[in-house]
């Protein structure tokens, strides 16, 4: 049988080759035309590759000449180098009169010691630094049916880069020549690196060889890593790595299980990926060192996965897993049963939070409402805002009477529907602005609202100014804990001056803080917490921080502002309602009423003040989402009023269909698939 190796030794690494089919005298490394096909210009020469220590051939005329001896005599008989390289080899043979087949000598392999009991057999290993000479071939059909059953197909072997090898020839550590044959029966295959190459002969005891010299951080499996990804199996080997692959995974081996795994290599993939799983053998040396690296890289939140398999030389890792007919389900079944165990306590602490459609949950009581449109319901937010002297606090004071009324006592609660305290649970008021003597006056006017001569024990009012913002926080947090517990339950929460609880309703971390503490308050105690704002809002939209958070946590939101024509009269506006069109709400209007010495409802405004309302609003939302578009897309400007207004898709597109009508907006005469602002508004 001839080698390729042999062949090179014969001809001076390939030289003489190219000396006998090129017609010419030439020179190293200068331009020649090539003579095999019409060469119009002269860029072609032959060179020495130093890296491979071989003679090659560079066309740059047609590319498909270039490359060492063999592909050249190949290309000019008009040969497949690569299924037909024994052909190849015994045509330079026969041209040149080598007559390596009669003067070959193969050299026995030195044969190695017993492994000691202390290391694995199937690990044993003969490293190899020493030059070495490779004969690629095609795959047969046993070698592919050997591959196969692990999953693994011609095409993943040679994506990731394995070659079917004829012959292998390298000297042993005492500098002696040996050369491994490929058979059916020990068939030979190759990792091939950069320099080096991994030989891998499954039906040997001694299973790995080496040619060249392997670099100490070798990573099998690297290079066909994506960017990114979820999950990254460590394995012990390279048939493990592929078996991965062919059902979904992505993998990598180390050299050995034993090998040292480099922490920056770690660091690097943890990044890239949400999961990094040491799968390693089941035998007692992949157990042992997959429990050491698990412990080596917990910093780096590494898991360890153990496969249900005896630990047999036949049955120990994850392409024998597969080979014995478990599926891409079964791994997954067991990876699931892995998170399960790694996120036990997050998954019991979600269980309480699932929604369980066999013992739906109670529907939340509407603890305040207009024209059966709920604004505050148990366990969410109600905000309410205005400017100075608007009559926000007189509003909130409203709302508390309607709590305390008798059944047969009917209260002016400023065109609100309150749901009264029957179950006299805790009402609680809090006011971070107003002196003792103020809340006190406000107060009896209230209980004068609802019709009471005295204070129920369940109605609790409390005046803050004197304590230090954080002070207030946790004073509300405490009574509220000690009241739900007390009257069994609370009613309705009032901060009156909700921005005191906090240094500045511009702070980001506290503002969220605050809103969020509340909310999770609400749902505690399953009551409803009016929030009074003393800001002016800008449009649709609250002002600062706090009011941004207040925004997209609070159920509604209502804005008291002086009527512009009748200041005498306060007009109530809905800036947000959880369901529904704000601009659909009606505008509700109070004033003082000297006689009975309170605020009085006035009644709504009426449908052509409601629908002007509406215009206005709407137009001052698109001249501030096109102040920074020109033109936008439907879906574009539906998204933006969405985002600017709190709303949903339906409602969004039910202002754009509006905005149409009342030419706020236009269709761009340019381009009818987009929107712009009229030159009206």
């Amino acid at each position: 049988m001839i080698i390729k190796s042999a062949i090179l030794a014969a001809t001076q690494n390939g030289l003489n080759v190219f000396k006998h089919y090129i017609p010419f005298d030439f020179k190293l490394g200068k331009n020649f035309k090539n003579p095999f096909y019409d060469d119009k210009n002269a860029s072609c020469n032959v060179y020495y590759d130093r890296h491979n220590r071989i003679f090659k051939i560079k066309d740059f005329g047609n590319p498909d000449f270039s490359g060492d001896c063999f592909a050249f005599v190949a290309q000019i008989n008009g040969l497949d180098v690569r299924h037909n390289f024994f052909e190849v080899l015994q045509l330079i043979n026969r041209d040149l009169c080598l007559h390596l087949e009669e003067k070959r000598t193969i050299h026995p392999i030195k044969k190695l010691p017993e492994p000691t009991t202390s290391v694995p057999a199937q690990n044993y290993q003969e490293k190899v630094s020493k030059a070495f000479y490779i004969a690629e071939k095609s795959f047969t059909f046993i070698e592919l049916s050997y591959w196969k059953k692990y999953g693994i197909t011609e095409k993943i072997l040679l994506h990731f880069g394995v070659t079917s090898l004829a012959s292998f020839q390298s000297t042993n550590n005492e500098g002696k020549t040996y050369e491994l044959l490929s058979s059916e029966s020990d068939p030979l295959f190759g990792y091939k690196g950069e320099d080096f190459i991994k030989l891998y002969r499954p039906k040997s005891k001694l299973r790995f060889l080496y040619g060249g010299e392997i670099p100490e951080n070798y990573c099998f499996g690297l290079k066909q890593l994506p960017n990114r990804g979820d999950m990254l199996f460590i394995t012990g080997g390279e048939k493990d790595v592929m078996s991965l692959y062919a059902k979904g995974y992505h993998a990598i081996c180390f050299n050995s299980e034993t090998a040292h795994i480099s922490q920056s290599i770690i660091e690097m993939l943890s990044h890239r990926f949400k999961h990094i799983i040491l799968l390693y053998d089941t035998d007692k040396t992949g157990l042992s060192a997959s429990e050491q690296h698990s412990r080596n890289l917990s910093q780096y939140n590494v898991q360890r996965l153990i496969l249900p398999l005896s630990g047999s030389k036949s049955e120990k890792d994850i392409a024998d897993y597969f080979a014995r007919g478990n599926s891409r389900d079964d791994l997954q079944q067991l990876i699931l049963d892995l998170l399960k165990t790694k996120y036990t306590q997050t998954m019991v602490l979600m269980k309480s939070c699932e929604i369980d459609f066999e013992h739906p949950p109670q529907l939340t009581r509407h603890i305040v409402s207009v024209n059966d449109v709920p604004l505050g319901t148990q366990g969410n937010l109600l905000c309410i805002t205005g400017g100075e002297g608007s009559g926000k606090s007189n509003y909130a004071s409203a709302i508390v009477a309607g709590t305390v009324v008798n059944d047969d006592f009917r209260a002016d609660t400023l065109g609100l529907d309150i749901l009264p305290n029957r179950q006299r649970k805790g009402v609680l008021l809090y006011d971070t602005e107003q002196s003792e003597n103020q809340l006190y006056k406000n107060t009896t006017l209230l209980l004068q609202r609802a019709g009471q001569k005295e204070k129920p024990d369940w109605l609790k009012v409390y005046y803050l100014t004197a304590m230090s913002r954080k002070e207030r926080l946790q004073s509300i947090q405490d009574s509220m804990d000690y009241y739900y517990h007390f009257f069994s339950g609370i009613h309705l929460v009032v901060i009156d001056g909700v921005a005191d609880l906090i240094r500045s309703a511009n702070d980001e971390i506290e503002s969220i803080a605050i809103v969020e503490e509340l909310y999770r308050l609400a749902g505690i105690y399953k009551t409803c917490i009016i929030c009074v704002l003393h800001f002016v809002p800008n449009s649709l939209k609250l002002r600062g921080h706090l009011g941004s958070e207040l925004q997209r946590k609070a159920a509604a939101i209502l804005s008291i502002e002086k009527d512009s024509q009748d200041t005498a009269l306060s007009v109530v506006k809905t800036l947000k309602v959880r369901e529904g069109s704000p601009l659909d709400v009606p505008l509700m209007q109070f004033a003082w009423d000297k006689e009975r010495s309170m605020h009085t409802y006035r009644g709504e405004k009426s449908q052509n003040e409601k629908e002007k309302h509406k215009e206005t609003e709407l137009m001052r939302v698109a001249q501030a989402i096109f102040a920074h578009n020109k033109r936008l897309t439907y879906l574009e400007l539906c998204a933006e009023i969405e985002l600017m207004m709190d709303v949903k898709d339906r409602t969004a597109k039910s202002y754009i269909r509006y905005m149409r009508e009342k030419k706020i907006i236009l269709k761009d005469a340019t381009s009818f698939n987009h929107y712009i602002i009229a030159s009206r508004v």
